[in-house]
């Protein structure tokens, strides 16, 4: 990142952030010693608090643990006998080993591969596979699944457990006491910018998850997610809610936070999400900043927000469009926006509002710096304001740190992602005559129907606005009378006090046409007790498509 393009005070209009701006990316970059280790000079600096899973109990951990921690991480590797280029799968909880795992082998030149704690026998055998891996670092609550998968992985040599011993496998804690030496970078291979750094599995809508490549540029690319779109000084305690198999992990509890000098802090929260814990978990360590996707900010709307008294300055939102009435709700107890920003795992934020920006509730704001995002059609033309069309990234005159470098092994995919100057991100939105980007959906959410074209944000942001609903997913389903193909269906999580009837879903469908088009109300209302999502947060659409 060019230097002089850093907040160097306060920057009062959107044109001074983004004009001027450019990448800066050298020959040779490593995040554990470029980042964390020079943080990691001052002893005292924090880095990590880590929650337990029963909430009474915490570890803080500074830039120097971390950077000794890993350290000696790399070392046991080398000892087992991984080298630069081999790759780790990674199932492990929101704890401070996830940290010291992943730093260490970015020093090593090794690759994680990070995965969600929900993973089956069948995910795991599929992802060492795929990627080749050499070894995979998990806990007790997975080794049964590893252990049946690893007779159909003949890559895997090396298993290791964190908290607990079993036959066949490594553990952490006696690896780690047994290094006494140091880590000497001259002893290592050098990390350019452009080694292979992390894998993220992906899934689309059909087919087996892809495997999105990064290389060490991509925490770079992340400096511009924290320091613009999060707003983050050194001074700040950060929180995101995510579990660490997500690239949000990536976005919210690591790379740009840690380059900014932010202190996370995380939660390993196993089981049922705790609205009323997480509040006061932030009222009691005085989270700053704070991060989490739309069904998280749904259910903390749903508690008397009167009772937390937070030192919250920033609050952010990003995964899905968040909609405008959990932002007036936010505003009204605690006086902060919302904040909403756009990425994929593909990338780092791309589109984000600003604390100096007016806000356009529903918007997902305009490019970050080092960023040209456009609408543009299948060949690639770009289209006019208000015209909706593919939400796409222009590659043709530098291409940002921040973006994947492959799906690897997967090149159908890639040549349907890269075409001509651009990336295409698979999203569809529109750019208003202000510059201000909105979402409509993923390519394959979006509904059509009667010869229209219908985005299941604006449908959802119009029902969330009633008393009544809770959460809602909106999707395409068979029109049962057989008249119009497709018909908008939505699926309803009701508040307390109301239950399901007739009259209420009239209500809302009338609700429906008044906010939005009438086109595009929903012609079947089902009501549910809960939503299909990932852990992240994110509503399984396909699911529901599927019912």
């Amino acid at each position: 990142m060019d230097k002089n393009a850093r907040t160097k005070g306060k920057i009062k209009t959107y044109d001074e952030l983004y004009k001027g701006f450019k990448w800066e990316i050298p020959e040779y970059y490593n995040f554990g010693f470029d980042v964390v280790d020079k943080w990691g000079e001052d002893r005292t600096k924090l880095a990590l608090i880590s929650i337990d899973r029963t909430g009474k109990h915490d570890r803080y951990h500074t830039f120097y643990d971390l950077s000794r921690a890993s350290d000696r991480f790399a070392l046991m590797l080398q000892k087992i006998g991984l080298k630069k280029g081999d790759r780790v799968l990674v199932i492990l909880q929101s704890i401070p080993e996830w940290y010291i795992a992943l730093i260490g082998m970015f020093k090593l030149g090794v690759i994680p591969m990070p995965g969600t704690v929900l993973l089956t026998t069948k995910d795991i055998e599929f992802r060492i596979n795929r990627a080749e891996a050499a070894m995979i670092l998990t806990d007790l609550d997975h080794a049964d699944n590893v252990e049946a998968a690893k007779a159909q992985c003949p890559t895997l040599k090396h298993m290791m457990l964190v908290d607990g011993k079993r036959a066949g496998w490594y553990n952490y804690d006696e690896e780690m006491n047994e290094i006494t030496t140091t880590l000497s970078k001259e002893n290592i291979q050098k990390t350019r910018s452009t080694d292979p750094m992390l894998i993220y599995f992906t899934s689309g809508t059909t087919g087996h998850p892809k495997m999105v490549l990064h290389t060490h540029s991509y925490p770079l690319g992340h400096e511009v997610t924290a320091r613009f779109a999060q707003a983050l000084t050194d001074k700040d305690l950060h929180w995101t809610v995510s579990e660490t198999g997500w690239a949000k992990a990536a976005w919210g509890k690591l790379f740009g936070q840690m380059i900014a000098g932010a202190a996370v802090i995380q939660w390993e929260t196993p089981g049922r999400f705790d609205p009323d814990g997480l509040l006061r978990a932030m009222e009691k360590y005085g989270v700053t900043t704070f991060c989490a996707p739309p069904t998280v900010y749904r259910l903390l709307i749903q508690m008397d927000l009167s009772k937390y008294n937070l030192k919250l300055r920033h609050s952010m939102s990003a995964g899905e469009p968040l909609n405008p009435e959990v932002i007036r709700v936010w505003k009204k107890a605690f006086g902060l926006e919302i904040y909403d920003f756009y990425g994929q795992t593909e990338t780092v934020c791309v589109l984000s509002n600003y604390p100096f920006m007016k806000i356009k509730y529903g918007s997902v704001g305009k490019p970050t710096p080092g960023h040209d995002v456009r609408i543009v059609d299948d060949n690639g033309k770009e289209l006019t304001s208000n015209e909706e069309g593919n939400i796409a990234l222009y590659i043709g005159k530098t291409r940002p740190p921040g973006l994947f470098q492959e799906y690897w092994k997967d090149e159908d995919i890639m040549k349907r992602a890269f075409r001509g100057d651009y990336y295409y991100t698979g999203d569809r939105g529109y750019q208003d005559e202000d510059g201000y980007f909105w979402f409509v959906g993923r390519d394959d959410d979006v509904i059509k129907s009667s010869g229209y074209r219908i985005g299941p944000f604006e449908v959802e942001s119009a029902l969330i606005e009633h008393d009544a609903v809770a959460e809602c997913a909106v999707v395409g389903a068979t029109d049962p009378k057989g008249v119009r193909g497709i018909v908008v269906k939505a699926y309803v999580v009701l508040s307390k006090g109301y239950k399901p009837s007739d009259a209420l879903t009239k209500e809302l469908q009338e609700h429906v046409k008044n906010t939005t088009a009438p086109y595009k109300y929903p012609r079947i209302i089902e009501y549910s007790d809960d939503l299909p999502k990932t852990i992240s947060g994110k509503i399984l659409r396909r699911e529901l498509r599927k019912s």
